[in-house]
């Protein structure tokens, strides 16, 4: 079994789905593996489509999840849902690489995550045997809200709410996401800023065990299973930078992420982990 532990009290114990399902540990901390020993073959990677690439990662991690299962997640995460085969392709500017994220239906970084977390929460819910009403709290500073809301339209048995601070998402941003169609989205501005709306989710599901009809979940980097798709394009840069001969298999490179939240960064140090140089 795959173990993760609470980052506040490593006497927390989940497997996979458990952890991808709470979302949050019941003492608020972060569902992390309790350890990565698994050191990713670079060569075999090479020749390796998205989809592929993102089946093998996630079975190092999610390791007691079925590998059939989770090729099916990445098929129907990746297959006709982003403008590119590649998913996040790698452009040379100058001296330097952009990876480009936005090629998703919301032009967010976090469609590369928020289209395969709900297909992985649903096989967890039923590996899990939950049976109840499940709803996604998530809170937003723009882009994960839409994301997340185009991800989770419509999935059955599944209801997703998001939390943004109002007056301080841009107008394109705020449009996108209150005009979400589907049955089972909702969109709430909150008076104050985004760690507001943070914390209300946090406190939420800290409180979970309050709730008997329906199970709690969120979107948000507070949750393993949205955090480790994105360990993916971290390999995925790497293995267009081989392949395409501007550097040599196992020499060492440098990411630099724009970031507010953690989320992206631990997703890099995860990629570290597993042995990306």
């Amino acid at each position: 079994m795959a173990k993760f532990v609470s980052s506040r009290n490593s006497d927390i114990v989940s497997n996979s789905s458990n952890a991808v399902v709470m979302g949050l540990s019941k003492d608020g901390g972060l569902f992390t593996p309790d350890s990565i020993d698994v050191k990713l073959d670079l060569r075999s990677l090479l020749s390796l489509s998205y989809i592929e690439l993102a089946s093998v990662i996630l079975k190092a991690v999610f390791s007691d999840i079925d590998e059939k299962d989770l090729k099916i997640i990445a098929e129907g995460a990746y297959t006709g849902t982003f403008d590119t085969p590649e998913v996040t392709p790698l452009k040379k500017v100058g001296e330097d690489y952009f990876l480009e994220l936005w090629h998703g239906p919301t032009c967010a970084f976090k469609d590369v995550a928020l289209t395969l977390l709900p297909r992985l929460l649903t096989k967890c819910y039923s590996l899990e045997n939950i049976e109840k009403k499940v709803v996604i709290l998530t809170a937003t500073s723009g882009d994960t809200g839409k994301a997340a809301l185009e991800g989770f339209k419509d999935v059955d048995n599944v209801y997703i709410k998001v939390l943004y601070p109002k007056g301080l998402v841009s107008l394109t941003q705020e449009r996108q996401m209150v005009t979400t169609l589907g049955k089972n989205t909702e969109v709430i501005s909150v008076k104050g800023n985004f760690d507001d709306c943070q914390r209300i989710v946090k406190n939420i599901l800290e409180g979970n065990n309050e709730f008997h009809k329906i199970q709690l979940s969120s979107a948000n980097s507070i949750n393993i299973g949205r955090l480790v798709p994105q360990v993916v394009y971290y390999f995925k840069a790497y293995i267009d930078l081989v392949n395409g001969k501007e550097i040599e298999l196992g020499d060492k490179v440098d990411y630099i992420v724009p970031t507010g939240n953690f989320g992206d960064i631990l997703a890099g140090y995860f990629a570290k982990l597993l042995g990306l140089p």
